[in-house]
C-alpha cells in the first residue's frame, strides 16, 4: 500500500456534513487554548462520535474501518508490534498476510507513526482505520503481563541460585526496587488490575510456584514458577504488610495500599503454611471505583423499591446472606451510601473495614487483642448511633446483641452463611437466638448470588442440551421452546472464556405480620410453608432464569448458582 497522505481532519468532518463550520472554527479555537487534539475535543463535547471520525477518514484514504469487537484478533500476530509501541502509536496488528500485515490506527495519517511501525514490522503494510477507545481496551486485553511474569520470574530464580539465601535482607535494602522479586510483584499487580481480577493467589506446589488470578469469580492460571522464588515472594509481601517475617509456621493476615495505573488499591493479605511453603491470598479492593450505588448491582425494580423502603425504616434488623465472594459487602455498602447523610449517626464493625466511607464511623475488629465483634459492638451502642452494620454475624452472642439493638431504636444492617432467604430465620434459631427475637427483630432477609454475564462482543444463540432444556422447563413450563438463548462463544475481548462480567441474583423475604406469626410457631414447617409462600415468583432460581431469557448469562451459569441452594 501507498505511504498515507496527510489530510485535514475538520475539513473533512466539513465535508461529509458531519460538522458544521461554525462547530469547526468553535473547536479550533479550543485546540489552539488547551493544544488538546482536534477530534478528542470533538467527541468529548459531542460534536461528532468516535466512530463518524474514524469512518470519515477510512472513506477518504479508501480503506477499511474496522470494529475491533467484531474483528478475530490473535494475540500472536498482534505481538509483531510491541506494547510499548502500540500504545504509543495507538495502533494494532491485525492480520499477518503472505505479502503484508494489516495494521489498526487510530490515526492513519500520521505519517511519522507510519514510517515507524514500518520499520519495526520490516514488512509492508496495508492500513484501517480503527476507534481509539476500542483500540486501547484490546491492547489492555492483548498485551498482557504473562511473558513479562514469566521472564521475571525466571530472573529471579536464577539469581537465587541454588545456595541458601538469607531472604530477610530483601526489600529492607532501600536500594532494592530494582530487584526482580520487585519487579515481578509489580507486575503482578498491574497484570491483575488490568484483567479486574478480585483476588491473587500464589501457592507453592511440589515442584512449581502457581500464580493464579480470580476473575469473574473463577480463578485462572497466570503463570508457573520456579518453586525457589516462593519464599522471596511471600517475604516481600509479608514485609510491605507488616507481618512478622520471622513467622512461617502459623497463618498470618494484614492489608496494604499500592497504586497500580493511578489506581488506589487496598490489598487484604492472608499467608498460611502448607506442605510445600507459604501459600499466599490477596484481595484487590479498588478504592477508586466511587460510591457505591444500589442502582447498578443488578437488582429487579420492584425488589429494589421495596428494600429501599425498609431501609427508611427506624429500626430492625436487615440481613444479607450468600456465600463468600457473592457481593454482600457491595449490597451492603450501597445501602450505606444511600443511608449516609449528617443527621444520622453510622458505626460499622468490620473484619476487615473493606471500603472507607466518609462520614461513618467504621471500627476494625482485632481478636489479637480480644477486640471481638461482640465487644465493639457493645461499645458501639454506647455511642448513641442511629445505624449500625455488623460486618458478620459469627456466633450467638453477636446475634443476640445485634437483634437486641434492632428492637430498641436501632437500624441494624449485617450478613449471615446460609443458603438462601428463608432458611436465615431458622439459622438464627439454630445459633441459639430466641425464637421471639427471630420474628420481632428482622424486617427482611435478602439472599444474592453473582451471575457472570454473556460477553456482549463474541455472544451468539444456540440450543439448550436436553439437560438444560430439561431443567428450564421446571421453571418455563411450555414456554420453554418460545425463547431463544445466549451464549458467548470466546473471543479475546473476554479472555476466551464467554463471559465478561458479573451481576446480581437476589430474593427477598419480607418478614410480614403472617410470616413473624409463623416464626413464633414451634415447629419449623409452618414458617417455611409461609416464607415459601410469600417469596413464589421471587426465588434466586427465578431471577436467574429471566436473565437466560433475556440473554445476558447462560443456562449453564444459571444452573451453577442454582446448584448452590437445590436440596
Amino acid at each position: 500500500m501507498a505511504r498515507p497522505e496527510k489530510i485535514r481532519l475538520g475539513e473533512l468532518l466539513v465535508q461529509q456534513k458531519l460538522l458544521s463550520e461554525t462547530q469547526l472554527q468553535l473547536a479550533l479555537e479550543e485546540q489552539k487554548k488547551s493544544g488538546r487534539k482536534l477530534g478528542r475535543f470533538l467527541v468529548e463535547n459531542g460534536f461528532v462520535t468516535e466512530d463518524q471520525i474514524a469512518d470519515a477518514i477510512a472513506k477518504q484514504l479508501n480503506i477499511p474501518f474496522i470494529r475491533l469487537k467484531n474483528h478475530p484478533i490473535k494475540p500472536e500476530t498482534t505481538r509483531l508490534l510491541p506494547e510499548m509501541q502500540a500504545r504509543r502509536y495507538r495502533a494494532i496488528v491485525l492480520e499477518d498476510r503472505e505479502n503484508n500485515v494489516l495494521v489498526g490506527m487510530s490515526d492513519p495519517t500520521d505519517l511519522f507513526t507510519y514510517d515507524e511501525i514500518a520499520r519495526i514490522i520490516k514488512k509492508d503494510i496495508a492500513l484501517a482505520v480503527v476507534g481509539e477507545n476500542e483500540l486501547l481496551h484490546t491492547i489492555d486485553r492483548i498485551y498482557r503481563k504473562t511473558d513479562e511474569i514469566t521472564d521475571l520470574a525466571e530472573e529471579l530464580g536464577q539469581n537465587l541460585g541454588e545456595s541458601v539465601i538469607d531472604f530477610s535482607g530483601l526489600g529492607v535494602n532501600p536500594g532494592s526496587e530494582d530487584a526482580p522479586v520487585v519487579k515481578l510483584l509489580q507486575s503482578v499487580f498491574e497484570d491483575a488490575t488490568q484483567v479486574h481480577a478480585s483476588d491473587i493467589h500464589i501457592e507453592p506446589q511440589a515442584d512449581s510456584l502457581l500464580i493464579r488470578f480470580r476473575i469473574d469469580g473463577v480463578l485462572n492460571i497466570q503463570t508457573r514458577a520456579d518453586i525457589k522464588i516462593a519464599p522471596a515472594l511471600a517475604l516481600r509481601l509479608k514485609l510491605i504488610s507488616g507481618l512478622d517475617i520471622s513467622e512461617k509456621r502459623l497463618p498470618q493476615d494484614g492489608r496494604f495500599a499500592v497504586e497500580v495505573k493511578k489506581q488506589a488499591i487496598d490489598v487484604r493479605i492472608s499467608t498460611m503454611p502448607t506442605q510445600h511453603g507459604e501459600s499466599v491470598v490477596m484481595r484487590l479492593l479498588n478504592q477508586s471505583g466511587g460510591t457505591l450505588n444500589l442502582d447498578k448491582i443488578g437488582m429487579p425494580a420492584a425488589m429494589l423499591e421495596r428494600f429501599r423502603a425498609i431501609l427508611k425504616r427506624p429500626n430492625g434488623l436487615i440481613l444479607v446472606t450468600g456465600p463468600t465472594g457473592s457481593g454482600k459487602t457491595t449490597t451492603l455498602y450501597g445501602a450505606l451510601s444511600e443511608l449516609n447523610n449528617p443527621g444520622l449517626k453510622i458505626i460499622t464493625v468490620e473484619d476487615p473495614v473493606e471500603y472507607r466511607l466518609p462520614g461513618i464511623n467504621q471500627v476494625q475488629v482485632n481478636e489479637k487483642i480480644e477486640l471481638s465483634f461482640a465487644r465493639v459492638l457493645r461499645a458501639a451502642l454506647r455511642q448513641d448511633p442511629d445505624i449500625v452494620l455488623i460486618g458478620e454475624m459469627r456466633d450467638q452472642e453477636t446475634a443476640q446483641i445485634g437483634m437486641r439493638a434492632a428492637m430498641t431504636g436501632h437500624l441494624v444492617l449485617s450478613t449471615l452463611h446460609t443458603n438462601d432467604a428463608v432458611s436465615t430465620p431458622i439459622r438464627l434459631m439454630d445459633m441459639g437466638v430466641p425464637r421471639y427475637m427471630v420474628a420481632t427483630s428482622i424486617q427482611a432477609v435478602l439472599a444474592q448470588r453473582l451471575v457472570r454475564l454473556n460477553c456482549e462482543n463474541c455472544i451468539e444463540t444456540y440450543t439448550p442440551t436436553p439437560a438444560e432444556h430439561l431443567w428450564l422447563k421446571a421453571e418455563l413450563g411450555d414456554t420453554v421452546d418460545q425463547q431463544h438463548y445466549h451464549h458467548g462463544k470466546g473471543c479475546t475481548y473476554c479472555n476466551h472464556t464467554g463471559y465478561s462480567g458479573r451481576l446480581g441474583v437476589y430474593e427477598m423475604l419480607e418478614i410480614t405480620n403472617a410470616v413473624a406469626e409463623a416464626a413464633n410457631q414451634s415447629d419449623p414447617a409452618i414458617f417455611l410453608a409461609a416464607a415459601t409462600k410469600q417469596m413464589a415468583g421471587n426465588t434466586l432460581r427465578r431471577q436467574a432464569v429471566n436473565l437466560v431469557t433475556q440473554g445476558k448469562t447462560t443456562i449453564l451459569e444459571a444452573m451453577r448458582i442454582s446448584n448452590q441452594f437445590d436440596d
